[in-house]
C-alpha cells in the first residue's frame, strides 16, 4: 500500500488542506450569517448557491482544464476558491455571499475533476480500489476536522475566515511541486437523464431526492442547532456528527444491500429517516448529548443512501456506461442539494427550527413511496447480477471522471501457438485477425464515443 500510495501523496495532501478550508466554510457561513443577521431565507439561498456553482463546475470545470491542463487549471481554481473565501468578511451582504459560494462550488467541482482523474491514472488494476477508498476516507476526515476545527476560533472575528483561505491556499504547493506525470486530457460530459431514468428509475429519482434531503441537512443543520439554543462550538460538532455518523456507516450498509435488494435497503432507510426526523421535529432538545444522540442516528439513515441508489444504477448499467451513469447521478444529486437548503430555509422560516426536520421526512416519505411503486414494476436482480459495492465510486464528494486504464498485461497477449495462419496477402492480415478474435466488431461501425475518456 505504501508503493500505492507513494505516486499519489502530493495529490492526497492537497485534498485534505483544501477539504479542511471548504468543511470549515460549510460550517462557519450559517453561523456567520446569523450574526450578521440575515434571515434564514437569505443562509438558504447562500447555501444552496454552493451547490448551483457544484452543479455549473461539473458542466463548464473540464473546459477549463482542457485549455489550462491538470496542474495550471488546479492552481487557478484553488487560488480563486482562497481568495472568495478570504472575500466573505470584506463583503458582508447575502447577495455579495450567494456569488461567492457560486464561484467557490464551481472551483470545488473543478478540483474534484483534476484529483479523481489523476488518482484515477496513477493507480493500477490491482491498487485502485484501495487508493481510491483511501481518498474518499480522507476526504471524509478532512471535511469533519474542517467543521469541528471552528471551535478553536471566535466566529466573529476575521480569524476562521482567514484561515479557510490559507488552508485552500496551502493546497495548491503540494501538487505544484509534485513530479507525477499529469493524467491524459479529458472530456466533456454526457449527461443524459432520459437515457439514464430508462436504465434505473429508482436509482435517478432517489439520488435527486437524497440530494434535496442531504444538502438541507448539511448546510441548515448548524443554523438549526444555534436556533434551538446550542452554542457555536456545539453547533460545529451537531455538523459534523451527521456527516461523520454516515461516513462510518455507509460501508456495512452498503455491504448488506450486496445480499439483498438494494430498493429494500434504501427504502429500510427512508422510514428510518423520517421516524427520526419527526422526533428532532416534536422532542424538545434538552442540551448536547441528546442532540448529538439524534444526530448520530438520523446520519446513518440519511447519509449512506446516495452509494445504495448509485451501486442501484450500476447494477442496471451496461460497463461501459458506468462512467456516463456516475457522471449523471453526480449531476443529479448536485441539482437536488442546490433545491435542499433554499426549500428548508423557508419551512424554517415559517415553523421554526423544527422545519428543517420536517422536510427531510416529506422528502424521505415521497421516496420511500416512490421506491415502493417500483417494487411492483420491475422484479429484483439476483445477487449474481448485481454489481459489488464499490465505497469509492459510490461516494457523492465527487465524480470520477475517467474510465478505468487499460492494462496491456499478459491475458491481452495472444500465444504464438494459438495466432491463426493465413493464406493471405500481408496487408490482409490485420483485416482476418479481427475477423478470428473480434467476430463481432465491424470496421463499418465507429465506436461511440464515451462521455469522458482519457486520450
Amino acid at each position: 500500500m505504501a508503493q500505492a500510495l507513494a505516486p499519489v501523496t502530493a495529490l492526497l495532501l492537497s485534498i485534505a488542506l483544501l477539504i479542511v478550508g471548504h468543511g470549515l466554510q460549510s460550517t462557519l457561513l450559517p453561523l456567520a450569517g446569523s450574526q450578521a443577521a440575515f434571515s434564514d431565507v437569505a443562509i438558504g439561498v447562500i447555501s444552496s448557491s454552493y451547490f448551483v456553482g457544484l452543479v455549473l463546475g461539473c458542466v463548464g470545470a473540464p473546459y477549463v482544464i482542457m485549455r489550462a491542463g491538470h496542474i495550471r487549471a488546479f492552481a487557478a481554481l484553488v487560488s480563486l476558491m482562497s481568495a472568495a473565501a478570504i472575500l466573505h468578511p470584506i463583503l458582508v451582504d447575502p447577495f455579495a455571499w450567494s456569488v461567492i459560494r457560486i464561484v467557490s462550488g464551481f472551483c470545488l467541482a473543478g478540483f474534484y475533476m483534476i484529483v479523481e482523474s489523476w488518482l484515477n491514472e496513477q493507480a493500477s488494476n490491482e491498487n485502485r480500489g484501495k487508493v481510491m477508498s483511501i481518498y474518499i476516507v480522507l476526504v471524509y476526515a478532512a471535511m469533519t476536522l474542517g467543521q469541528v476545527s471552528i471551535t478553536a476560533m471566535d466566529i466573529s472575528t476575521f480569524v476562521p475566515f482567514a484561515v479557510a483561505s490559507v488552508a485552500v491556499s496551502l493546497a495548491v504547493i503540494p501538487v505544484s511541486l509534485t513530479t507525477a506525470n499529469q493524467p491524459a486530457p479529458i472530456t466533456v460530459v454526457r449527461f443524459r437523464p432520459v437515457k439514464l431514468y430508462r436504465t434505473s428509475p429508482t436509482a435517478l429519482v432517489a439520488v435527486l431526492l437524497i440530494g434535496v434531503t442531504q444538502g438541507g441537512l448539511w448546510m441548515m443543520a448548524p443554523l438549526y442547532a444555534i436556533q434551538i439554543g446550542l452554542s457555536t462550538d456545539h453547533a460545529a460538532f451537531f455538523a459534523a456528527t451527521l456527516v461523520g455518523a454516515g461516513a462510518l456507516s455507509q460501508w456495512p450498509i452498503g455491504r448488506l444491500s450486496d445480499r439483498m435488494d438494494r430498493r429494500y435497503v434504501l427504502l429500510g432507510l427512508a422510514v428510518a429517516a423520517v421516524v427520526i426526523s419527526l422526533i428532532f421535529s416534536t422532542l424538545t432538545i434538552s442540551g448536547l448529548g441528546m442532540a448529538l444522540m439524534l444526530a448520530l442516528m438520523l446520519g446513518v439513515a440519511t447519509q449512506p443512501a446516495y452509494a445504495i441508489a448509485a451501486s442501484h444504477g450500476y447494477d442496471y448499467a451496461e460497463a461501459d456506461e458506468y462512467v456516463e451513469t456516475s457522471s449523471g447521478l453526480t449531476l443529479a444529486f448536485g441539482i437536488g442539494s442546490a433545491v435542499g437548503p433554499l426549500c428548508a430555509s423557508l419551512v424554517m422560516a415559517r415553523v421554526g427550527p423544527s422545519g428543517l426536520f420536517l422536510q427531510v421526512a416529506l422528502v424521505q416519505l415521497v421516496m420511500g413511496g416512490y421506491i415502493v411503486s417500483r417494487l411492483f414494476q420491475r422484479s429484483s436482480l439476483s445477487t449474481e447480477e448485481k454489481t459489488d459495492y464499490d465505497y469509492a465510486s459510490t461516494a457523492q464528494v465527487g465524480s470520477v471522471i475517467t474510465p478505468e486504464p487499460l492494462d496491456l498485461d499478459d491475458s491481452l497477449v495472444i500465444p504464438p501457438e494459438e495466432f491463426p495462419a493465413y493464406e493471405h496477402e500481408t496487408e490482409n492480415v490485420e483485416e482476418h485477425v479481427v475477423e478470428e478474435f473480434f467476430p463481432d466488431a465491424s470496421n463499418e461501425d465507429e465506436p461511440e464515443a464515451g462521455p469522458l475518456k482519457t486520450g
